[in-house]
């Protein structure tokens, strides 16, 4: 993805409206969903889009708005506009014309100030024919689809890793100028490439660039993966400097509660809503059962798989909570996809600020997060994955760890766990992998 910022410079020869919106500035990114233009304006404008055809074309008219200068040199090779034109009508509207490259739907919002930005009309773009190619996992590593028989060949765990903010939308800004977005997609990229490394897990990245996904498009994109698990990174920021240390979140039980009436009103979800269950041919309350306990799963997983990393990056820092702590992110609220949200750090700290814009710190985290994934499907492999088909666990020993208590977790003797693994008494270290013999076909 490549962006581009076009600045508009006032020039003496524009017609001389004193009242007339001004378009500052045009900004571009193209993502595998489609283009978002960004028009900064001056002040609130009253707009119309529709679309022309033969050929596709998408027109903006702006009222009483002129640009500052013309737009020139314009690179569109990755995105859905080929060509851009102006005009006027009336003496005092602006048409813009987007000669795009086939069928799209447009999409235009307002946008109010930010600390960043002032006023912006966002126009996106999409093409009809569904989206453009996302980023997948291979068809050999890819998770069943929701409801169909697991496959004779084992499959590797999905881990969907999704890169807060991005485009547009900056997220937070240190003093120093780091923006939480880039922080955010470093992280993930990280992530992802010691993802790789593991035999049995697939990582797949919700955005894999600098452009905006939506709330609820990161959730979709994760249940198209067929996502084991969905984990969002982020870069805190607090008005007060000092706040430091990372958190991880998981959706609160009130959030729940709403999102659930939300996907049982939304007829066009239930044919794929809990893991293939259809609440098509159910009761309301039925329904309203099978997704509660879909959801107690789920929130449960989530508790447990952000318990571990949590441990994880205490070892690697330090934390600004000692808890999983529980909110109504958007992000988090897949009914049938464990979720959990990491806050690596304030960026509104300036310690912290220099950490997180550092490579080192960044694979610090990146490695903490791996090892939590780790221990959890280690712990709890889904079925029909090769983890779980391997006929044995494993545990990474995290600190503080001991023989007896790794083998309370796992109802069995410390006995027969220190046998498996050969070892000669109940000394264990932090770092190692212990096997987790299965008793019983369980």
């Amino acid at each position: 993805m490549k962006f581009k910022y076009f600045a508009v410079l006032f020039c003496s020869f524009l017609p001389t409206l004193v009242n007339a919106t001004q378009v500052n500035a045009v900004r571009m990114w193209s993502s595998p969903e489609g283009t978002r233009m960004v028009f900064d304006v001056d002040r609130k404008v009253e707009h119309n889009v529709f679309v022309l055809k033969d050929p596709d074309r998408v027109v903006i008219d702006l009222q009483h708005t002129v640009f500052a200068s013309p737009i020139t040199d314009l690179d569109y090779r990755e995105s859905l506009v080929k060509g851009i034109r102006t005009g006027s009508q009336d003496n005092n509207n602006l048409r813009v014309v987007l000669d795009v490259k086939s069928n799209v739907t447009p999409k235009s919002f307002l946008l109010n100030p930010t600390n960043q930005y002032g006023y912006r009309l966002v126009v996106d773009l999409e093409p009809v024919n569904g989206h453009a190619a996302t980023p997948a996992a291979s068809p050999a590593n890819t998770a069943p689809a929701y409801g169909s028989a697991i496959p004779q060949q084992s499959r590797d765990i999905v881990v969907a890793i999704d890169a807060g903010h991005g485009g547009e939308d900056p997220g937070a800004i240190g003093r120093g100028g780091a923006r939480e977005k880039e922080v955010a997609l470093s992280i993930a990229r990280k992530l992802e490439a010691l993802l790789r490394q593991e035999r049995g897990i697939t990582p797949v990245m919700i955005r894999s660039g600098d452009y905006y996904v939506s709330l609820r498009g990161r959730i979709q994109k994760a249940r198209q993966y067929k996502a084991d698990l969905f984990i969002s990174i982020h870069a805190d920021a607090f008005t007060n400097e000092k706040a430091q240390g990372s958190s991880v979140y998981v959706l609160s039980q009130r959030g729940a509660s709403s999102e659930a009436a939300r996907w049982l009103a939304a007829s066009e979800n239930n044919s794929d809503l809990i893991g293939g269950v259809s609440l098509d041919d159910k009761d309301d309350l039925l329904a309203s059962v099978l997704l509660d306990l879909s959801q107690n799963a789920t929130l449960a997983a989530s508790m447990d798989v952000g318990g571990r990393i949590l441990e994880e990056l205490k070892q690697s820092g330090q934390v600004h909570k000692s808890q999983v702590e529980h909110a109504g992110f958007v992000v988090l609220k897949a009914p049938d996809v464990p979720s959990i949200l990491v806050e690596t750090g304030f960026i509104s700290n300036r310690q912290e600020e220099s950490q997180l814009r550092s490579q080192r710190h960044q694979q610090r985290i990146a490695s903490a997060l791996l090892q939590g994934i780790k221990r959890y499907f280690n712990s709890n492999p889904p079925a029909g994955t090769l983890l779980a088909s391997s006929g044995k666990r494993q545990h990474l020993v995290a600190e503080g760890d001991t023989l007896s208590s790794i083998a309370r977790q796992y109802s069995i003797s410390p006995h027969l766990l220190q046998s498996a693994n050969g070892l000669s008494s109940d000394k264990i270290k932090a770092g190692h992998t212990l096997i987790i013999p299965v008793i019983g076909g369980s």
